[in-house]
């Protein structure tokens, strides 16, 4: 969408769209990041914690599964946030997600309403497969992309 004066209802509010773009982009990377770590916080002290929920799952080993899953929530969510590896980041934060999509839609059998969520922070995470991180990000520091 076009941030041009003569195609907006109200064109004074050109400027504010064109300087906003940056830094709310960069605000939904931290929110996005920094929710990540706090969720993935309690099992990186316990990598081992989840074990029987990833087995449920059907995802065996747990013991491989349940560490992969605590560092990709705390370690993904840290890259995500400061935009380092921003893609594959957001790339294994959105697999994570989708799985817990499946699991409150179709194994609690709770719908739509139960994944909303869950939806919700995959769509946010895609996004930053898809767009990267960016000129506040640590890649674009490194002058690097995956």
């Amino acid at each position: 969408m076009s941030t041009e004066p003569n195609r907006l209802f109200i064109p004074a509010l050109a400027p504010v769209y064109r300087s906003g773009h940056e830094l709310v982009e960069t605000l939904l990377r931290l929110v996005a990041g920094g929710f990540l770590v706090i969720h993935g916080a309690g099992k990186i002290v316990d990598p081992f914690g989840a074990v029987q929920m990833v087995e449920g799952l059907g995802f065996y080993p747990g013991v491989f599964w349940s560490p992969l899953l605590a560092a990709t929530e705390f370690f993904g969510g840290i890259l995500l946030a400061i935009g380092l590896l921003t893609r594959p980041a957001a790339f294994a934060a959105t697999i994570v997600l989708l799985v817990t999509v499946y699991f409150h839609w179709v194994q609690l059998d709770q719908g739509f309403s139960g994944a909303e969520k869950s939806l919700l922070w995959a769509a946010i995470t895609f996004f930053f497969v898809i767009r990267g991180g960016n000129s506040q990000s640590v890649d674009a520091r490194l002058k690097k992309s995956f």
